[in-house]
């Protein structure tokens, strides 16, 4: 294996280990044999515990490496090149008491993480219209190839382009099969130029990126079974139905027991606090309906304390009845 590979490899395995923030600045790999011995430089984030970050850097390149290339990668020797510190939040200011340091490190990063710009949306590759296109294209170019070299060689050509000649000289454009072989035309063209402008994949949501050379997305249904989720934790909702859209966000709670109003109330408050957290470029615009639906047996009857009352006439009714008169005498 080449030395250019295992460097390449043992880069990207080091790029998983390192925290938000830090970056492989450097790399280099050296062959021999069945034995590899790489080195990486990185940058860190400040503040940070450095030996506890390039022990899991390193311990991640040596295993990976050893792992993807079949080399035995006896160490690894990880380089810390730069620390960079994190920009803060424009405008923000530590109030009285507030903890620095490595607390001021994660809120930057959180706040990186949240508000990056839009990196765009990641195209589809459409793997199968260009196939079909360049199988045909092939296709039709190579027929026109036999046929020009025969025409060249021989001086007849195919029979194919005879009849496909003949057949237009008695064709004209007011005939239906041209006609719908121009509407055809016409549609598979559209097709093509959507295909090449749009970007596609409609199923995923854009998501905020922390720079601008990354792009990252997320499935809707992912979206749906997170709300989904949250929405099932609300005290009252035994069923909850989601729609999720590429603006908005359709949620459908059918509510079992406690008051309609407040559980809907509750499902808005858990849902306006959740949708922020999926790190989308733009929140989508949330919609909750709530469906009354009550068990059929209804809620199991409480058993109450006696009141005095309640006692007093239960002692009266089952008091002895007083014994006669005769019997009193004896």
């Amino acid at each position: 294996m080449a030395p250019r590979a295992v460097r390449r490899i043992a880069e990207r395995a080091a790029a998983e280990a390192l925290p938000d923030g830090g970056a492989v600045t450097r790399g280099s790999a050296s062959v021999r044999g069945a034995t590899a011995r790489v080195t990486v430089g990185i940058r860190l984030p400040y503040p940070i515990r450095t030996d506890e970050a390039a022990g899991r850097v390193r311990e991640r390149a040596r295993a990976r490496t050893a792992a993807l290339t079949g080399l035995a990668v006896p160490h690894a020797d990880v380089r810390i090149d730069a620390l960079s510190v994190l920009p803060l939040p424009p405008g923000w200011k530590p109030s009285d008491g507030e903890p620095s340091g490595a607390d001021d490190a994660a809120r930057a990063a959180e706040h990186t993480v949240r508000s990056g710009g839009r990196g765009g949306r990641i195209r589809a590759q459409r793997r199968f219209p260009a196939v079909l296109t360049a199988v045909l294209a092939a296709a039709v170019c190579a027929l026109l190839l036999v046929d020009v070299v025969a025409v060249r060689l021989s001086g007849t050509p195919a029979a194919w382009r005879t009849w496909l000649v003949d057949w237009a000289s008695t064709h004209g454009p007011t005939d239906t099969a041209v006609r719908v072989g121009g509407v055809l035309a016409v549609l598979t063209g559209v097709w093509l130029l959507g295909c090449a402008l749009l970007p596609g994949h409609r199923r995923r949501l854009t998501m905020a990126a922390p720079a601008q050379d990354l792009r990252a997305a997320l499935d809707r249904s992912a979206v749906a079974r997170v709300v989904q989720d949250r929405t099932a934790t609300v005290a009252g909702v035994v069923r909850a139905r989601v729609s999720v859209r590429r603006r908005r966000v359709r949620v459908l709670a059918e509510v079992g027991y406690g008051d309609p109003e407040q559980v809907r109330a509750e499902v808005l408050r858990v849902l306006g606090a959740t949708l922020p957290e999926l790190g989308l470029a733009r929140t989508p615009a949330l919609r909750v309906r709530r469906r009354v639906r009550r068990e059929p047996h209804g809620q199991p009857p409480s058993i109450e304390e006696p009141t005095e009352s309640m006692a007093g006439a239960t002692t009266a009714t089952t008091a002895p009845a007083p014994a006669p008169a005769e019997q009193i005498k004896r």
